[in-house]
Formats: structure tokens, sequence, C-alpha cells
């Protein structure tokens, strides 16, 4: 954001001095992130199980769990192949030439939390899976008095 923002102390001045592409780029970026963020939360609430009603032809129907689990655990793989790569990279390799040390500080500081997102996503996945296929097909019966 804050080469985007063009904040003096982020990025070098070639880097602040950037077109519209890499603003539209980090826009996009950004919205893309907080929608996959936003769909890991239906994999904890309700609205994760059946599709909201109003959404035309499909409102009210229940999401099949392979559905949800699916890309949710493939993401969950991606999201861990790459912020592990991103991080070994940093830390075997250095960070690119450019920056100082605070943007280092700063920039690890903020990418740190990303580590624990794909194991955390994976976690939520395999419960979920677990919460919607142990209940369907199982009736326990009542007892009789």
């Amino acid at each position: 954001m804050g080469v985007m923002l063009a904040i003096p102390g982020f990025g070098t001045a070639e880097a602040r001095n950037h077109g519209a592409g890499l603003d539209l780029y980090l826009v996009l970026l950004f919205v893309i992130s907080e929608a996959l963020g936003l769909l890991t939360l239906g994999l904890v609430q309700p609205w994760g199980e059946a599709v909201p009603r109003w959404i035309p032809l499909l409102g009210g129907r229940r999401i099949r769990p392979l559905a949800a689990v699916v890309p949710a655990a493939l993401g969950a793989l991606a999201s861990t192949g790459v912020v592990y790569y991103f991080f070994l990279s940093i830390l075997f390799g250095g960070f690119p030439a450019g920056h100082t040390t605070p943007e280092e500080v700063i920039l690890t500081v903020c990418y740190l939390p990303l580590l624990a997102w794909g194991p955390l996503l994976g976690s939520v996945t395999y419960a979920y899976y677990r919460r919607r296929t142990s209940s369907q097909g199982q009736h326990t019966p009542t007892p009789s008095p």
C-alpha cells in the first residue's frame, strides 16, 4: 500500500514513480485477497452451508461440501507454498535491492502473519468437511421409553 500511495520511505524512487497499471494491479490484488478472505469466513459461518436466498436461481440451495472443500484445500496448499517460498527466498537470498533496513523490517512484520494463513485455512477446511459430512445420512435413533 505504501508503494501505491507513494509514501516516502517505501520502495525506490522508481517504484514510487509508477504508472496507473501498477495502481490497478495493487487494487485488484487487494480486492481479490479480501474476497478470498471473505469466502474463508463461509467455512465457519452458517451462510457457507447454503446459497443466500437473494441470489437468483440458486438461492436457498445447500452447498455440496466438496464444492467448498476442494477449492479451499487447493487455496490452503497454494497459499502455504507461495508464502513459504517467499519467506525462504528472503531468508536465504535476502530482500531485492533497493530496500532500506527499516523497510525490510516493516515488510517482514506486516507479512509474517501470512505464514499461518495456509495451515489455518487447511484446518478450517478440514473442520468444515467433518462438520458437513458427519451429519449427512446419519440419523441417531431416538430411544423408546
